[in-house]
Formats: structure tokens, C-alpha cells, sequence
């Protein structure tokens, strides 16, 4: 029995960004009870020429947005990238989530071997759409996901393993 696009893609993107969903929760109950400014974890980097807390969660839902658009080929709304609050991030991947559950799997079915290229920077970069999915959208939403987790852990919040790999 093969595995299809959908199956690979969407709910793997539905599950962690439940989880960062609930991460923005214990961020926000961290600050209260630690009396912080949310500005401090939602701008704390891992390093200084990395993406903050924020954008780092904005670009989790980009790819997954991106991804199924690619893959799926259905229109997405471009988002501003113009979160400043814990709410507004959960807006952003509840907004993101919803789009995840319009998509049916029969909307996917081919795009493996479709050919799909895309602008990086200033290059542009063509892939099969599973090696797309594979090698790049999937390990960057992970790489997004996973650094976002990094900066609250660094910060401080009692976060551990669980939280990131959350069932939904």
C-alpha cells in the first residue's frame, strides 16, 4: 500500500502546528506568572542572525500553507507577517489549520511527479513535487517548528519533548 501526498503532508503540518498552538499557551502563562513583557520571548532569538520567536512560528505557517497550495494547487491569501501578540499568532495558525482541513486528498492525488519551481532568494529551484514535499518543505516547517520550540526552551519555559511531538 503506497503512502499518499496528503497523508504525508497535511497531517504532519496539522500536528505541529497544534503544538505550537499550545507552546503560545504556556509562553503566555509563563510571562504573566514571571511578570515579562511577551515582546521579551516573542523577539528572543537563538542567535542574532536568526529569525525571532515570531517570525520563526510565521514561517512554520508559511510553508505549510505554501506546501499545500503547491501541492494541492488552491489559492492561499498571502498573510502580512504582521503578528505582534501570542493571540495573534494562534489567529495565524488557526487561520493556516483551517485552510490545512479545506483541503481534500484527491486535490493532492499526481502531484508527486508534477513539476514544481520555485524562487528562493534570488534563485530559482526546480523539484518533482514529492521531492518537494520531501526535502524541502517538510524539513523547513520542521526546522521553523523546531527552532521556535528552541527559543522558548532557551528562554526558560518549562517546555520538554512532548510538547513538540503533541498529539492532536
Amino acid at each position: 500500500m503506497s503512502v499518499s501526498m496528503y497523508q504525508i503532508a497535511v497531517p504532519s503540518f496539522q500536528k505541529h502546528l497544534h503544538a505550537l498552538d499550545g507552546i503560545l499557551d504556556k509562553a503566555a502563562v509563563y510571562c504573566t506568572a514571571r511578570k515579562i513583557a511577551p515582546e521579551t520571548l516573542l523577539t528572543a532569538r537563538l542567535y542574532p542572525d536568526m529569525f525571532s520567536f515570531t517570525r520563526q512560528v510565521q514561517e512554520s505557517c508559511k510553508f505549510a500553507a505554501l506546501s499545500v497550495q503547491r501541492l494541492a494547487s488552491v489559492d492561499v491569501p498571502a498573510e502580512a507577517d504582521a503578528e505582534k501578540t501570542f493571540d495573534e499568532l494562534k489567529s495565524r495558525i488557526a487561520r493556516t489549520l483551517d485552510l490545512l482541513a479545506s483541503v481534500k486528498p484527491e486535490q493532492m492525488t499526481g502531484s508527486e511527479d508534477r513539476m514544481l519551481a520555485i524562487k528562493v532568494g534570488p534563485n530559482e529551484m526546480t523539484f518533482s513535487g514529492r521531492d518537494y514535499l520531501l526535502h524541502f518543505a517538510l524539513p523547513n516547517f520542521y526546522f521553523h517548528c523546531a527552532t521556535a520550540y528552541g527559543i522558548l526552551r532557551n528562554n526558560g519555559l518549562d517546555i520538554g519533548k512532548r510538547d513538540f511531538m503533541r498529539r492532536t
